[in-house]
């Protein structure tokens, strides 16, 4: 692999993991055109940890005052107790369809593109819905509202979908409101990527040979910048204007990517 075609790769995924656009259909989309090929899909999968620690690095101090507060604090604990329960749903399907999601789904670019252009206009339409939010902090969120959120992010194992648009859409359509929707959806990719990324090294060692190590540090940095940078904007550029831009951009990715595929294959 190319350093340019890394830190290309690394841009987007960083770029795209919170928003509600599906980093992993973008990136797996930009590798096929670009003849990109890791075994297993291991470097996708493995940069994601620089966006983790992006979202470590901007909410550590509110992550580490709740851990504190929980011994002695109910809504501390509500809340933990919250992320795990959404998080477990999609950790048990993704444990038990492992294989099929990583050696089947993700070769399926056609699919890939055509989730985009579903998700876009889902988006579009629950975007447009005359809603009235109930929820309004996400730390505050009751636990079973985050379980069934956690359910819709088992959408999100299609690539394609968007884990952030899933359970982004799941959260206003139970109530919440846009900023503390996108706010949950960057907590809860704390516990969810980080499973995905252990459980994909787990399961992928054998593929990580020394040759690949510079690459994925490249593409980890690259991907930990770019998603530092919008984590720290991209709530408030909900609250003022909605997801109506990244529906279209979906909606634009994934003709494009058709298009791409009639022509180029």
């Amino acid at each position: 692999m190319e350093t340019w075609q890394v830190i290309v790769l690394g841009i987007i995924e960083g770029a795209t993991e919170f928003l509600p656009v599906s980093s992993t259909g973008h990136i797996l989309l930009a590798a096929h055109f670009l003849g990109v090929e890791s075994p297993g899909k291991t470097f996708e999968v493995l940069i994601q940890l620089g966006a983790i620690l992006a979202v470590l690095s901007v909410y550590f101090a509110k992550l580490w005052q709740i851990f504190l507060a929980a011994p002695n604090d109910p809504n501390a604990r509500r809340f933990i107790v919250g992320i795990l329960l959404a998080f477990l749903p999609a950790a048990v399907v993704g444990v038990l369809a492992h294989s099929f999601i990583k050696g089947v789904l993700f070769n399926e670019t056609w699919l890939i593109c055509a989730m985009l252009i579903v998700g876009g206009l889902v988006l579009l339409v629950v975007d447009r819905l005359a809603l009235t939010p109930r929820y309004h902090e996400a730390m505050q969120y009751p636990p079973s509202l985050a379980f069934k959120i956690g359910l819709f992010q088992c959408l999100a194992l299609v690539p394609g979908v968007s884990r952030s648009g899933a359970t982004i859409v799941g959260a206003l359509l139970m109530g919440t409101d846009k900023r503390s929707a996108a706010e949950f959806s960057f907590l809860l990719a704390l516990p969810t990527m980080f499973g995905a990324f252990a459980y994909d090294l787990y399961k992928n060692w054998h593929l990580v040979e020394p040759a690949h190590a510079v690459s994925i540090g490249l593409g980890f940095v690259t991907a930990f910048v770019a998603a530092v940078l919008v984590v720290r904007h991209v709530l408030d550029f909900i609250s003022r204007y909605g997801f109506s831009f990244f529906a279209w951009w979906r909606i634009l990715v994934g003709s494009l990517g058709l298009l791409g595929l009639q022509l180029i294959g």
